[in-house]
């Protein structure tokens, strides 16, 4: 019962997971197999009989008993057998075996095993003698043991002791094989034999279809399968590979497929299902399909979204699991208070809000005075407090307009969707007339001229008058004095000169302008000095050159009217010769630069920074700017990153640098000197400004936001996970970049990877405009060392920048070569650990930095060819650019690598390999190599010695649990270096 147990769970493995070649017990005649020596020739050899199995089914067997006769050897024979693609066979053998103990009179020549053999043959070309019956040509698989023998006693009692032995070889090549077993002495009984090959049975797993696989030649083989997605499955990871091991069974899954959006999985993950009408699945996944949100439907099956309702709307940020929405309703009651010529407008929100909670409100404003027979949109001049666009709250202040003017005010309610809807916003109107009101304040005061005891000034006339001018009224004191020492005067123009001053004081002035209805507000607070003596007499010895000038000028214009009567004659004879000259005068003065080229202008050029400013850069009112969270600290404050709400603009996400509280005038300059300096580039791998905050507290710059931050961190964390073709069109992307700002005549100073940042699309900008320049001296920071007054990054910088402080877009070119460095080695330092003077030693000696690991050939060129020392002989960004372009359009380019010894003109700096006797523990070596993070899991796998370490393999790497690839090749390249290193001490030693 124990025997046909065991049988049944042998059938069912094998159905599953095994394919039968041969098999003695399905016999339904003799088997006949051959036998050796020939029956009838000796009574020693083997014999075929009948017998029954526990079934009491038929079954032949071959029985062998000469164990009292000496120097026995018998064989017998199988059939041929086909071995049909298989590469490894095995082969089930039970058997009796009787104790040679329990036989009297035995002699010691008995056994209780034999040998399996086998041979291969492309055709069954057997004979009674041939192959020969030895163990040469046959192949020896094993020798086959009992585990249990039976004695006499046991025959008689009827039970039978039955054992089952499994054996394997291969690899086999030929078509098909023979099977061979010698008997030597022993008294057995060969009950069944079964021959058959192991195979990994059809299945789906991981989203996967695998067809079924043959076992590999080896026990220990692992024969790799693709897998193929079931229908509506795309892969996710890959490629999609399962492995079938010696024992038929599937393992170690690569990569997987999910079911594509608007479908779900279902039986088990072996069926991608279309989602059902009214139901959707957004997004590739194991996800399943979810039920429309309110206000939308499908049109028809396998829906990825559901479309809104006829009147209902998405905006694009909606995700589109939130219900499709509609426009508000009108504001209620709107109430209006006139002052003059402001005004206060208040309501109250709409009824509906569209089912949104993003409702805001806009002003339109309507002159309807001036009897042109209708209204007519207000100008820019009417001011609204926050603002005319984008209100939040229900209200808004309204001044500058025009006295005694009819104004119609719309108040609009918008949303999210309004946009998208075909009908103009649902609005609330008011009608309101505005009285006699003072005029502006005077916007606009500049000095004309200047003495030792005078200024004068003049001002512009206010923008609303809001009537006429009756006069001005201008206040002045000295800057060290208070308001309540002023003087003032009246001027019936908008010109005066201020006498009786102070020789060298600063006068503090303000100017306001009078109407019927009164004075209005004074101007601002501007300061203006007189001359000293010292000026006043340079300024006298300035102009006498230029009178006595003028006097000359004089004599030689009747000089000339003189020259041009006698020369008029002779012009005719002459034009040619002299148009061709003027031509060519022309052409020189007019130099080289491209129509219409955007040239860069330094801020520190401007006498008021703060105009570099206004000119530049777009000043943001605070209220649209929402912080949200700190994610670093900068030379100047904190960096944050938060919302940019425009009016009329969709909200984006943004970075935002903020000014620390306590700065200093030149703190603030240097700070907004680099939004004059960003605010004037536009270019796609530049980074953007969207604009400033100067007029409130705490003072901003804000750019787009880069969601994977500085280049050099960014390679860091994802060490060895990008194509080369990827690196490439990074590169492409910083040099597309700096080819913009050298046509501009920019010159960076400070390119390296920390500087570029990198966007969500894997987009790289330059960016960091300026601030190296005004680093004060920071020991702490070894990046940045002090040359010649100001702090130069060494290991970027070009060897005449660094001796000369000569910047020039050729430096910038010697400091893109470092960047291509640092991103074919994800991050790594430039130069690795030696000092900034080693590095301005080894530069000065023509030595130069060797390819990283991998690294194209092609790139390793680009880069020395950025670092010739002359710098005219370094290529321009615009070559730069074309090289990588046409290294991405020739990808084949990219397969070469530096070989050791590279053909280069330059000598290469070699990192010096680590000395292994130097290291006592693991762990120092792993932190010698920069590793030290896998501490633990080498310790955790028991590779705790050098001599264990030095004949790891790339699957121990990847079994410790380093799964980077950068990681892992340097790893390897360390444990091959150490191999190399122990037997060399080794052969020393013999």
């Amino acid at each position: 019962h124990v025997v046909a147990w065991w049988l049944c769970c042998l059938t069912a493995l094998s159905l599953s997971s095994t394919e039968t070649l041969m098999d003695s017990t399905t016999a339904t005649a003799e088997l006949g197999w051959t036998v050796y020596p020939v029956s009838g020739s000796s009574d020693n050899s083997w014999e075929e009989v009948s017998g029954y199995d526990e079934n009491m089914n038929t079954i032949r067997t071959y029985q062998v008993c000469n164990v009292f006769d000496n120097n026995q050897n018998n064989w017998v024979r199988t059939k041929y057998i086909r071995r049909r693609g298989a590469q490894r066979i095995h082969v089930e053998m039970k058997f009796s075996v009787r104790d040679c103990s329990s036989i009297p009179n035995v002699p010691g020549s008995c056994k209780e095993t034999f040998n399996l053999y086998y041979y291969e043959s492309d055709s069954d070309t057997a004979n009674k003698v041939s192959p020969a019956w030895m163990e040469n040509p046959w192949i020896k698989v094993d020798t086959i043991a009992a585990d249990e023998s039976f004695s006499q006693v046991d025959l008689g009692g009827r039970v039978m002791k039955i054992n089952t032995e499994v054996r394997s070889f291969g690899p086999v090549s030929k078509h098909g094989f023979y099977l061979a077993f010698q008997d030597y002495g022993g008294c057995m009984s060969l009950i069944a034999v079964r021959v058959f090959y192991r195979k990994c049975p059809r299945v789906i797993q991981n989203g996967a279809v695998f067809q079924e696989t043959l076992s590999g030649a080896e026990s220990t083989s692992l024969v790799a399968s693709r897998g193929v997605c079931i229908p509506n499955g795309e892969e996710v990871d890959v490629p999609i590979k399962l492995y079938c091991n010696g024992d038929g069974e599937w393992m170690v899954p690569i990569g997987r497929c999910m079911c594509k959006a608007g479908h779900e999985a279902v039986e088990n993950g072996t069926v991608c299902r279309a989602c059902p009408s009214a139901f959707f699945k957004p997004i590739q996944g194991d996800a399943s399909c979810m039920q429309c949100p309110i206000n939308s439907r499908t049109t028809n099956e396998g829906a990825t979204n559901c479309v809104c309702r006829n009147g209902y709307y998405r905006t694009d940020s909606d995700p589109i699991q939130m219900p499709c929405t509609t426009v508000p309703s009108a504001p209620q009651n709107v109430l209006s208070i006139v002052n003059e010529t402001s005004l206060m407008l208040e309501w109250q929100h709409p009824r509906e809000s569209g089912g949104r909670e993003d409702v805001v409100f806009n002003i339109i404003c309507k002159s309807c005075g001036g009897g042109r027979g209708g209204c007519t949109r207000c100008g820019d001049n009417v001011q609204f407090v926050p603002r005319q666009l984008g209100l939040t709250e229900p209200r808004v202040y309204i001044s500058d307009l025009l006295a005694h003017t009819q104004y119609t005010f719309e108040v609009q309610a918008v949303n999210g969707v309004s946009d998208q809807s075909p009908y103009s916003p649902q609005y609330s109107s008011v009608n309101i007339t505005t009285n006699q009101a003072a005029p502006s304040t005077v916007s606009i005061m500049h000095q004309v001229s200047r003495t030792v005891d005078s200024i004068t000034l003049s001002w512009s006339q206010p923008d609303q008058p809001n009537g006429v001018i009756l006069d001005y009224e201008l206040q002045y004191y000295e800057k060290d004095q208070t308001e309540y020492n002023s003087t003032i005067i009246k001027s019936q123009t908008n010109t005066v000169v201020i006498r009786g001053l102070k020789s060298g004081a600063i006068y503090v002035f303000l100017v306001r302008a009078r109407t019927v209805a009164g004075f209005g507000r004074y101007s601002g607070k501007l300061y203006f000095q007189t001359m000293t003596e010292e000026e006043y007499n340079t300024s006298i010895q300035e102009k006498l050159p230029l009178i006595i000038g003028s006097a000359a000028a004089g004599l030689v214009f009747l000089i000339a009217v003189v020259v041009i009567v006698i020369v008029c004659n002779r012009r005719r004879g002459f034009e040619r010769a002299d148009s061709e000259y003027t031509d060519k005068l022309q052409h020189y003065t007019s130099g080289h630069m491209t129509p219409g080229m955007k040239i860069y202008i330094d801020p520190f050029t401007y006498e008021d920074p703060n105009e570099a400013v206004r000119e530049f850069a777009k000043e943001i009112d605070t209220s649209c700017v929402k912080i949200e969270q700190v994610i670093g600290a900068g030379e100047f404050g904190e960096v944050c990153s938060g919302n940019l709400r425009l009016p009329g603009k969709r909200e984006m996400f943004v970075a935002i640098k903020t000014l620390k509280s306590g700065y200093t005038e030149k703190q603030r300059r240097d700070f907004l000197s680099e939004a004059s300096i960003m605010g004037q580039f536009d270019h796609p791998n530049v980074i953007h400004l969207e604009g400033v905050v100067t007029k409130s507290a705490p003072v901003m710059i804000i750019t787009e936001f880069m969601e994977n931050g500085s280049l050099d961190s960014f390679l860091r964390q994802n060490d060895g996970q990008f194509t080369v073709i990827q690196l490439v069109g990074m590169l492409r992307g910083i040099a597309s970049g700096m080819k913009y700002l050298a046509d501009m005549n920019y010159v960076h100073r400070d390119l390296a990877a920390r500087n570029i940042l990198v966007n969500s699309n894997l987009v790289c900008k330059v960016s960091d405009f300026g601030l190296s320049r005004f680093l004060e001296d920071d020991t702490s920071d070894p990046t940045y060392t002090s040359a010649l007054g100001g702090k130069i990054p060494i290991r970027w910088t070009a060897p005449e920048a660094i001796q000369y402080r000569k910047f020039t877009s050729a430096s910038d070119v010697w400091s893109y070569g470092i960047v291509m460095w640092e991103v074919m080695s994800y991050g790594e330092r430039p130069y690795w650990d030696m000092t900034n003077q080693d590095v301005i030693n080894a530069i000065e000696q023509d030595y130069r930095l060797p390819p990283p690991m991998d690294c194209p050939s092609a790139l390793h060129q680009l880069m020395l060819d950025c670092w010739q020392k002359d710098r005219n002989n370094r290529p321009k960004f615009s070559q730069i650019v074309n090289n990588l372009d046409k290294m991405i359009r020739n990808p084949n380019s990219l397969k070469a690598m530096t070989p050791l010894s590279s053909g280069v003109h330059l000598p290469l700096l070699d990192r010096s390999v680590p000395d292994f006797s130097s290291f006592s523990t693991v762990d120092e070596w792993l932190d010698a190599i920069k590793m030290g993070q896998y501490k633990d899991n080498f310790a955790n796998a028991d590779f705790a010695s050098f001599d264990v370490v030095s004949q790891m393999t790339m699957d121990d790497i990847l079994s410790v649990g380093v799964t980077l690839a950068g990681h892992q090749k340097k790893i390897l390249n360390s444990v091959q270096m150490m191999r190399a290193s122990i037997n060399q001490i080794q052969s020393v030693e013999v």
